[in-house]
This record gives C-alpha cells, sequence and structure tokens, in this order.
C-alpha cells in the first residue's frame, strides 16, 4: 500500500475518537435542556388517604399505594378493602418506621411483604383476624423493636412452629398472643410453647416405580459394595435381580436365573461370595453360587427333593459364626429342614415339624428370662395347627424346646420386629383377624387386632426411626400402619393400592429408602418414603 494512503487512514482512525465524545456531549446536553426549569414531582397523597407532615392514614382503601409524600414514616390501614398483602408491597417507601394494619381481614400475606424496609421499627398486626403468619414474614426488618399481634385467632399449628421459635430469638418487644386453635392449645399464650410441642415431621410412601411383571418373594442384600434387590417370578420361573442405576435413579435389570415355578430366591453372602437358595414347586429347588469370573450364575447343588416337596418359605441365619438356612415345606409329605453351610455346600441339618404343611418360617432371637441372654429361635406357621416355637440348644446344635401360641389357629405368616429392646410379633391371618404380640418372657402377649379378611401378608418394617407394619389384602386395599410410642401400638397411616399382595421389603439405597410391592395379580410396585416437615 502506498505510504500516502496509510497516513490519510490512520487520519481518519484518529479523528473517530473525539468524534464519539462530541456525540455523547451533545447527547447528554439535549437531556439537561430538555428538563431545565423543571423540578421533580412529589408524590401526592394517595386516594382515600389522609396526610399529615409525617403520618398517612388510610381507611377503607381498595389497594396498598405504591408511593406517598416522602415527608410520611409513619402508614396505616384500617378496614381496607383490599385482602392480600403481596411480594414487595413497600418497596418504594423505604423511609417508613411505623406500619400498621388494623381490622382488616386479610387472605394472603406474602413471605416477602414487607421486603425493603429496613428502618421499620414498629409493625402492628394487632385485630386483623389472622389464623396464621408466613415464615419470613419479619425477614429483613433489621430496625424493628415493636411488634403488635394482638386480637388475632391464630391456628398454633406447624405452620406457626416458626413463630415461637422466633419469640425466643428476637430482640423486639412483642405484646402477649394466644392460640385459638387447636382444642388443646386453646387461650395459650403463644409464647409458652416450645418446637417440642409441634409435631411436623410426617411421612409417606410415594409411587415410584412399576415393574412389568408379577411376583412373590422380594429380597434385598448388599455384594461387592453395591445393592441389588432380587424378585421371585412364579409365572416366568425366574429370579430377576436388580441394580440401582445412578444415572437415570431407578432400578434396572442386572441379571436372571431361569428355573420353573420359582416362589422363593433367597441371597445370602457367605464371607465374600454370593448363593442363591432357588425354591420351586416343580422340577426341585436348587442352590446357585455367582461366578465373577464368567459374570453369570452357576448351579452347584440340588436340595433333596423327598424332604423340600413344596417350599413356601425360606430364612437365612448365622449361630456361633455358622450359617443356615430352613425352608418352609407346606406339601403333605414334606419336611421344614434346617441345611448348615459346611465350607464346600450346604447339607441337611435338622428336620423339623414333618407332614403339618408349614406355609412359614421366621428367625427371632427372645430371651426365656430378663437374666438371661437372648437366645436363637424358629417360629414355624403351619394351616394345620397353631404357631410352634422352637428354641436353639447350645449343646446339641439343633432346635428343641417346642411350645406354641395359644389361640392363633390359622396363622399362615408370623414376622416379628423389635422396639426399645422389646420383641413383638405381626400374625397375619387369611380368615379372622390379625394381631400383633409381644414377647412376655415366657409367651407371646396380645397387644393389638387388625382386622384381615382375605390377608397374606403382615409384614413390620422399619425404615430409619419409623416403625411400620404392612397388611396386605387381596379383596381390600392395603393398610400402612405406623407405630405410636405413646400409646405403644400401631396407627392407621396410609393405604396403598395393590393387587393380591404377597411381600413387602425395605430396600436402601445412597440415602434413598424404597418399599417394594410383590403382587400375585397385578405388576410389582416401587415407593419411596418421603419425609415432609410441615413447618418448612
Amino acid at each position: 500500500m502506498e505510504p500516502e494512503k496509510i497516513k490519510r487512514m490512520e487520519s481518519a482512525s484518529n479523528a473517530s475518537i473525539p468524534l464519539k465524545r462530541i456525540a455523547y456531549f451533545l447527547c447528554f446536553l439535549s437531556v439537561l435542556l430538555l428538563t431545565e426549569g423543571k423540578k421533580p414531582t412529589k408524590p401526592k397523597c394517595p386516594a382515600l388517604c389522609t396526610c399529615t407532615k409525617d403520618n398517612a392514614l388510610c381507611e377503607n382503601a381498595r389497594s396498598i399505594p405504591r408511593s406517598v409524600p416522602p415527608d410520611v414514616i409513619s402508614l396505616s390501614f384500617v378496614r381496607s378493602g383490599f385482602t392480600e398483602i403481596l411480594e414487595g408491597s413497600f418497596i418504594l417507601t423505604p423511609s417508613l418506621q411505623l406500619l400498621l394494619f388494623t381490622s382488616n381481614s386479610f387472605d394472603v400475606i406474602s413471605d416477602d411483604a414487607f421486603i425493603g424496609l429496613p428502618h421499620l421499627e414498629y409493625l402492628s398486626l394487632a385485630n386483623n383476624n389472622l389464623q396464621t403468619l408466613p415464615k419470613d414474614i419479619f425477614k429483613g426488618l433489621d430496625s424493628l423493636t415493636n411488634v403488635d399481634l394482638r386480637g388475632n385467632s391464630f391456628n398454633c399449628d406447624c405452620k406457626l412452629k416458626w413463630l415461637v421459635e422466633w419469640l425466643d430469638t428476637t430482640n423486639a418487644t412483642v405484646e402477649e398472643i394466644y392460640c385459638e386453635n387447636p382444642p388443646e392449645y386453646k387461650k395459650r399464650k403463644i409464647r409458652s410453647l416450645s418446637s417440642k410441642d409441634f409435631d411436623c415431621i410426617i411421612t409417606e410412601f410415594a409411587a415410584s416405580q412399576l415393574l412389568p411383571y408379577q411376583s412373590l418373594s422380594i429380597d434385598t442384600f448388599t455384594y461387592m459394595n453395591d445393592e441389588y434387590v432380587v424378585i421371585a417370578q412364579p409365572f416366568t420361573g425366574k429370579c430377576i435381580f436388580l441394580e440401582w442405576d445412578h444415572v437415570e435413579k431407578t432400578f434396572r435389570n442386572y441379571d436372571n436365573i431361569t428355573g420353573t415355578s420359582t416362589v422363593v430366591c433367597k441371597p445370602i453372602v457367605i464371607e465374600t461370595q454370593l448363593y442363591v437358595i432357588v425354591a420351586q414347586l416343580f422340577g426341585g429347588s436348587h442352590i446357585y453360587k455367582r461366578d465373577s469370573f464368567a459374570n453369570k450364575f452357576i448351579k452347584i447343588q440340588d436340595i433333596e427333593i423327598l424332604k423340600i416337596r413344596k417350599p413356601n418359605d425360606i430364612e437365612t441365619f448365622k449361630i456361633e459364626n455358622n450359617w443356615y438356612f430352613v425352608v418352609a415345606d407346606s406339601s403333605k409329605a414334606g419336611f421344614t429342614t434346617v441345611y448348615k453351610w459346611n465350607g464346600n455346600g450346604f447339607y441337611s441339618h435338622q428336620s423339623l415339624h414333618q407332614w403339618y404343611r408349614d406355609t412359614d418360617v421366621e428367625y427371632l432371637e427372645i430371651a426365656r428370662t430378663p437374666q438371661t441372654v437372648r437366645t436363637p429361635h424358629l417360629i414355624l406357621s403351619s394351616s394345620s395347627q397353631r404357631p410352634v416355637i422352637y428354641q436353639w440348644n447350645k449343646s446339641t446344635k439343633l432346635f428343641t424346646n417346642q411350645t406354641d401360641i395359644p389361640n392363633m389357629e390359622d396363622v399362615y405368616a408370623v414376622k416379628h420386629f423389635t422396639v426399645k429392646g422389646d420383641v413383638y410379633i405381626c400374625l397375619t391371618r387369611f380368615i379372622g383377624d390379625s394381631k400383633v404380640m409381644k414377647w412376655g418372657g415366657s409367651s407371646f402377649v396380645d397387644v393389638q387386632r387388625m382386622p384381615s379378611r382375605g390377608s397374606m401378608v403382615f409384614q413390620p418394617l422399619q425404615i430409619n426411626n419409623y416403625q411400620y407394619a404392612i397388611l396386605g389384602s387381596d379383596y381390600s386395599f392395603t393398610q400402612v400402619y405406623n407405630w405410636d410410642a405413646e400409646k405403644a401400638k400401631f396407627v392407621k397411616f396410609q393405604e396403598l393400592n395393590i393387587q393380591a399382595p404377597r411381600s413387602f421389603t425395605h430396600v436402601s439405597i445412597n440415602k434413598h429408602n424404597f418399599l417394594f410391592a410383590s403382587s400375585f395379580k397385578g405388576r410389582t410396585q416401587i415407593y419411596t418414603h418421603v419425609i415432609v416437615d410441615l413447618s418448612a
């Protein structure tokens, strides 16, 4: 490029900078000329308000004025025509020091209704027929010295728990206020209440996932530091293994064992090896081993078919560092049998209760007297007699001392739970009432009866500090009960719609708690255990 042309371009570029500055100056000058001689307009006293030098009184006002004269530091509303105080209603009147509402009726007061009032010292909401107040109503009112909430009909429930806590911590002077409801707190000073007087934490089981198949037993286990679920599918004959998908936040298929008319898939982890006892109505029952190298299940053992003809339930347990499992056999010619691990496989250790058509077996530990330690016991439920209790004999390494639970015929299953060291059992009956009983040292005594026509499962479950019992039915809704510590019994808590439920299992993964509900006639359902704070 020629030197002369370059010089002209540089000259033009340098000239553009002062030209821009001149343009900005002209714009600014034009604004000054347009506004010259004009003074800012002071806000007038709002309609339906009476204003003095520093006070504004609004009576029968239809709305909150957006602005008031700048000298006003006190604003009052009496018998207003509006029923809502919305968020930021006073954001344009930051100089207010006193704010009063009297003889109004408000449906809504937003959390941030009084935001933007850093100089507010006095706030009265007296005599406004208020039943509650939003949790953050005083947020940002750092200069507040006096609050008047008298003459309201406060409902002292969980929504007002925050006010009790605030009264204990605020430096503002608050006139005495009282509860109107609930009845047990009527006319009681709100300041006399404490956080412990509010039971605001509730729980529920919320539907989470639906699995497209029927099922009987459901078990959970830990293997290689991961949690798994195994489900017995009677019609496909499979044991379906599920794992948790950490990305999709759902349960997904992991593996399966294919068989025939599978009724129970019972996992047992010995040291680091996973075994699965697969109980089948036809084709015999078997034991599988997880081959970590082949990444599949391999059958390693058959369970003797002469003893286990019609398996109905399996329980695993450990006594004196030895692993066992017991199979409840419901056939006329079978034997409920205990099997013991010998290092290479499981062998028949003891036959119990022959020819009694056992439907369920439960392992638990109870003490015969308060001075003795708890010892292993088995409770066998049968369609032909009362539940039978066996006690472990430490010398012979066998279950002996057979007794029964009186006045409890036709019990389909027995499951146990503990509350503060006391042992209880839930007894399921298809006809008649199911029961909750407590171990009294020498026998189980009645605690509670539940109507249970058509029930084949009454399962106690503990999730964190919550003790539940879930009573399924083939003819009505499943009833979920929650343990009431003061009454020392279960109270109705929730209903679930499950077709022909057969088992309920608690699964805990990544601090999330799930309830698996099997269904013999419908689809397997998964619920999430949800904790809700009503005071939040």
